[in-house]
């Protein structure tokens, strides 16, 4: 895969007046940053607090808990090497970075020449990514968007380069790592509809301006992330494409053994029933869900549904509700085996979700069926060779949808609603030829998407971003 870099707005000259203008715009962002770090500066000791709230409670609910308090500094600084930092905010964006993370401990090149200090925000990324990284990535929480939790955090680990994934754009984080020299790179960079209106108001478009300044490489997810960006201030200069970093996530296989053993055991309990999982499933989505599985197992009496909860926290709650409608439901998280009677199977635990995908064959993701949520990557479930099916609401993954189908119309297919859900599901389940062909379909189209994706990110990273850390990493 090329890299290409975005279409520019303009080719002109900047006139006296829009110097002037620019001027303004620089003034006004620094104003809308003041305000901002006072504001973050007062609330400090209340979000201090929240975080600590949130770490005890995580503890009470699983013992062993250990992560780090975002005004903590644990772990330690290698002495005398360069760092870059990592940042993901949660899971999906953090098994984005993986790959990359990967790659550069992959390198033939000396990996000493610089190490990876990577961050998350959620508990639920830290938990499952923690157990993923190569040896020699050091692993922390990220800091809160405080002055002094920011000065702190970058005092202590000191990194000469930032990447940041997605859409996290901090404005103490941003504008003090700049302040310090600090190189600064967002990789699949998004900016939703949503997102790009709120920043479009008049109090945080000199802000947001202010902040995409400080950049030296933006690499957006499509051309629409593109003109956003260029919209709100980004130089056309420094955006360039080279693919979703999401392609790349079903490919990295971690814990080969672990696994293997997991889908032996599943693939043992399920026997040769016929199944279809529901991934991701929010708040609200299992009525959906249920309602579809009940209208299928008339036709399918031995079918099974694999139900995986987006969080672990819901699982408990649906698998009790429907034990007392009498329906015989297996909960994961309590150890429960899918007997030849267990007509649902909840999974309410982290970091299985391939492994899953590879017992069921026929994958729903959820996140899209109702509206307000955003979807969830098919990525995962193309490259175990789903039969993939998602619903109307898919947000910023669209783009991933319309490349696959571009390169086979069978790789996923969007329902807009229940009743075409089941539709489609019984033709799936009752039919293996068709089945086959869209699980090769997905496999295909991912396959072809998720070619190259991982170099061409880097050499963008290597050349933009590290080029004054090591050299020779432009590979």
């Amino acid at each position: 895969m090329f890299t290409t870099s975005a279409f520019h707005l303009s080719d002109d000259r900047p006139s006296a007046d829009t110097k002037k203008h620019e001027m303004k715009s620089v003034w006004r962002g620094r104003l809308a940053y003041e305000i901002y770090r006072a504001v973050t500066r007062a609330a400090a000791p209340a979000l201090y607090y929240l975080v600590e709230w949130r770490r005890r409670r995580r503890w009470w609910r699983k013992q062993g808990n250990t992560e780090s308090v975002p005004f903590a500094a644990p772990g330690v600084r290698p002495p005398g090497t360069p760092l870059v930092w990592v940042h993901a905010v949660s899971l999906g964006e953090a098994l984005a970075a993986l790959p990359l993370v990967h790659h550069h401990y992959s390198l033939s090149v000396p990996t000493s020449s610089f190490v990876i200090l990577m961050t998350t925000t959620t508990f639920s990324a830290f938990e499952v990514v923690k157990d993923l990284l190569p040896d020699g990535v050091i692993f922390q929480m990220a800091p809160i968007d405080t002055p002094a939790a920011v000065k702190r955090f970058i005092g202590y680990w000191d990194p000469c380069a930032i990447l940041l994934i997605e859409s996290e754009l901090w404005p103490n984080l941003i504008l003090y790592a700049a302040q310090k020299g600090i190189k600064l790179g967002l990789l699949n960079a998004r900016m939703s509809y949503k997102s790009f209106k709120r920043w479009s108001t008049p109090l945080a478009l000199p802000l947001i301006s202010l902040m995409l300044s400080k950049f030296s490489l933006i690499a957006p997810l499509s051309n629409t992330e593109a003109l956003r960006y260029q919209l709100l201030g980004a130089s056309p200069t420094i955006i360039h494409f080279a693919g979703d970093l999401k392609y790349a996530v079903g490919d990295y296989e971690v814990k080969e053994k672990e696994n293997k053993t997991i889908l032996d055991d599943l693939t043992d309990q399920i026997s040769n029933r016929p199944t279809w999982l529901a991934a991701s499933i929010h708040s609200g989505e299992e009525q959906v869900m249920i309602q579809a599985h009940n209208e299928l197992i008339k036709i399918f009496p031995e079918l099974l549904l694999i139900l995986v909860t987006r969080h672990p926290r819901d699982g408990n709650r649906i698998g009790l509700e429907l034990k007392r409608q009498e329906v015989n439901v297996a909960i994961r998280s309590k150890k429960e085996a899918i007997s030849p009677s267990t007509c649902i199977y909840v999974v309410d635990t982290l970091g299985e979700l391939r492994v899953l995908y590879r017992a069921s064959g026929v994958a729903v993701i959820g996140g899209s069926f109702l509206p307000g949520l955003c979807g969830h990557n098919v990525s995962e479930a193309a490259a175990a060779a789903c039969a993939i099916l998602t619903g109307p609401h898919v947000g910023h993954f669209h783009h991933m949808l319309m490349e696959m189908r571009q390169i086979n119309p069978f790789s996923v297919k969007q329902v807009i609603g229940l009743k075409e859900l089941v539709e489609d599901l019984k033709v799936l389940l009752g039919d293996e030829n068709i089945r086959k062909t869209h699980q090769n379909a997905a496999k295909e189209s991912f396959e072809i998407m998720s070619k190259g994706v991982v170099h061409s990110v880097w050499y963008l990273v290597s050349n933009f971003v590290l080029q004054s850390v090591n050299p020779l990493n432009s590979k």
